[in-house]
């Protein structure tokens, strides 16, 4: 199949996660990503480890998938020119560094858009390129207490907690890449390339939707539900006498059907539960009921009470079970890469399914520098160019 993005080369100049997920995603989609490292040394989560595999850590095979690694020092006259180089020849450039590096590099947008007019510049940071705190580093722990996330994660008489992977990072890496999608679209129409402001902090705060919203209509301050959701009950985890399941129910229809199998329908005609809003207001006394008979009977045997009404429902699953769950199996959502160092490695898949333009792991996570002579070449550089640059510590 051919790739929806082979037209188009990203220069990222990112580490860590937000702007590496952003590339990768570019790259599952078919663009030549040119990561750019510091030589010797690499992107920091390169030493994330253990686990490791071949000598990598898990953290960065993650989220460098379908990417050429070139090492430079960007502080080294030549190594600037190299960027600018590539910068020259390529679509779009990504990069996260605190706000002003690049001009203090000399490689400002500005002079990187004068010498490449088409050229799409995506800055990450942790508080976007203005405001008081733009100065601030962006770190996903600290975004997810500064923006509010935090304190509505955990259970209601609990500590705030963080969600379990650094999602603020990644939210941000998304609405990245749905934005240099947009530019790239707008520069086809235009000839002209633009630049782009992702902020961690301004995407966690877009993705609080409705939690955000709630508070925005009532001006009540949202609380911690723990499993449990602040507009929909019953629609949480209940322990089991062997474990615990999740259910859904999202309507009156569904509850009334939720009572039959748990064998009190009863409860669907109380007035205090009879609606939604009705349970809302009566959580308390609703989930105290359910709890009580959840745990007469093992997690098997609601599920197959569940599946056979049709509603909502699952167990909670280790991340083990959850990656080999049938479904992942049947969707190809865990595939076994070839690696230079590792032999193979398995790599969770690229989750978009399209019909004629497959977004696929064409190459593993690349070793620090593996493509450095060959980026060069392709920009113009001889081998002995090459080896000078190497012996003046540029590359």
């Amino acid at each position: 199949m051919s790739s929806l993005l082979s037209f188009v080369r990203v220069l990222d100049l990112s580490r860590v996660l937000a702007g590496p997920y952003c590339t990768m995603l570019l790259g599952d989609y078919g663009a030549d990503v040119i990561k750019v490292e510091l030589p010797g040394r690499g992107d920091d989560t390169r030493q994330w480890g253990p686990p490791w595999a071949g000598g990598e850590s898990a953290y960065y095979l993650a989220v460098n998938r379908n990417k050429r690694s070139i090492t430079v020092n960007l502080k080294h006259p030549q190594g600037q020119e190299i960027i600018r180089r590539l910068a020259t020849r390529s679509d779009v450039l990504v990069e996260n560094f605190e706000v002003g590096t690049l001009d203090r590099l000399g490689l400002g947008i500005a002079h990187l858009q004068a010498l490449n007019p088409r050229l799409i510049v995506c800055s990450i940071t942790g508080y976007g390129q203005d405001g008081p705190y733009a100065d601030r580093p962006g770190y996903d722990f600290i975004i997810q207490a500064d923006g509010g996330l935090m304190s509505i994660t955990g259970e209601p008489q609990g500590p705030p907690l963080k969600v379990g992977v650094a999602i603020a990072d990644v939210m941000a890496g998304m609405y990245a890449c749905t934005a240099i999608l947009a530019a790239l679209h707008h520069r086809e129409q235009t000839g002209h390339g633009q630049s782009i402001d992702i902020s961690l902090f301004d995407s966690q705060l877009a993705w609080l939707i409705n939690v955000a919203q709630n508070y925005l209509v009532s001006g009540q301050e949202p609380k911690r539900y723990g499993n449990a959701h602040p507009n929909i009950v019953p629609y949480q985890a209940f322990a089991t006498a062997d474990g615990w399941i999740a259910i859904g129910i999202g309507n009156d229809a569904q509850f009334a059907r939720f009572c039959t199998i748990i064998e009190r329908p009863d409860l669907a005609l109380d007035p205090h539960f009879l609606t939604n809003p009705a349970r809302v207001s009566h959580r308390q006394e609703l989930i105290a009921l359910l709890s009580e008979i959840f745990v007469q009977r093992s997690t098997a045997e609601w599920l197959q009470e569940f599946e056979r009404a049709g509603l909502p429902h699952a167990p909670v699953r280790s991340i083990s079970e959850a990656l080999d769950h049938p479904q992942a199996v049947a969707r190809n959502m865990v595939v076994d890469v070839p690696h230079p160092t590792a032999g193979s490695i398995k790599l969770v898949a690229p989750p978009v399914k399209f019909s004629l333009t497959a977004a696929q792991i064409r190459r593993p996570p690349p070793l620090l520098g593996e493509h450095t002579e060959e980026i060069l070449r392709e920009i113009g550089y001889r081998d002995d160019q090459i080896a000078a640059l190497r012996q003046e510590g540029a590359i």
